[in-house]
């Protein structure tokens, strides 16, 4: 293969077979549970990078289930989501997310920077309960559960909700192990169509992990709760802030006053 086919073709790993499609990500049927709860500000603090700002000690957490998905398949997906804001405008930041499904955790991470990691998340209905659960391997970390469409809620509104930004920190490091890219990516939801979405009573209890630490944004009163289905497509990003630029590095060289100073931009 030369260089003119790598360059040509490259466009996820592995060159020969990427782990997943080139976009659009199409989503039908899929199928939200949000459970909004207060927690401590000073934890939010500890997680929310800048320039994204805090706008109140809420956390959403979500359970995700997609059976139909552009290249990426049949798979469930769990995490916590921060309402945020950046340069004056409402969105949501993620923090972390969990699924069962490889293709749509290298292609999160790759391409958008989803804080991905592999675990067992659901998300069924039993009998008169919504129920969405988060396992780490053996151990569970999360129990959601909210009274089946109990209330229906406007899907106008939902729907603009879901179109609001989100906000991601992509990190892939160099060869050497050093920063090669660190940036806050933004991202829409587009073309929504809400098929419908409803309210009730909700609970969430959260557990301690040492590798899945979700409960390190405690919950301290449950808020709300949504139950959400909807078609749409995932957007690709865009880069708004860089971490890595412009920077100085100050290299010493020697002893004494041998110093090479590099300016770069990242």
């Amino acid at each position: 293969m030369d260089q003119r086919t790598v360059r040509g073709t490259a466009f996820a790993m592995p060159l020969t077979s990427p782990a997943f499609p080139p976009g659009p990500y199409r989503f039908v049927n899929r199928e939200y549970f949000m459970i909004q709860y207060r927690t401590d500000p000073e934890a939010l603090r500890r997680v929310v990078p800048e320039p994204l700002e805090l706008t109140e000690p809420v956390v959403n957490f979500e359970f995700i289930r997609m059976p139909d998905s552009t290249g990426f398949g049949d798979y469930t997906e769990s995490g916590q989501v921060i309402p945020v804001s950046y340069q004056g405008k409402a969105g949501s930041y993620t923090h972390q997310m969990f699924l069962n499904d490889h293709p749509p955790i290298a292609g999160g991470r790759e391409l958008w920077g989803f804080p991905k990691k592999l675990a067992q998340p659901t998300l069924a209905v039993e009998t008169d309960t919504l129920v969405g659960t988060l396992n780490y391997g053996s151990v569970r970390i999360a129990t959601g559960t909210m009274g089946y469409k109990h209330c229906a809620l406007d899907t106008a509104v939902e729907a603009r909700k879901l179109a609001a930004p989100n906000f991601l920190v992509k990190i892939i490091p160099h060869v050497d192990g050093t920063e090669r890219i660190c940036e806050l990516v933004q991202f829409h939801l587009e073309d929504i169509t809400v098929k419908g979405a409803w309210t009730g009573p909700a609970a969430l209890d959260l557990y301690s992990h040492a590798l899945a630490p979700v409960a390190e944004l405690p919950v301290l009163q449950v808020l709300s709760a949504k139950h959400i289905v909807a078609d749409l497509t995932l957007g690709l990003g865009t880069v708004v802030h860089d971490y890595l630029a412009p920077r100085a590095a100050v290299q010493r060289r020697g002893s004494g006053s041998d110093l090479l100073i590099e300016a770069t931009a990242g």
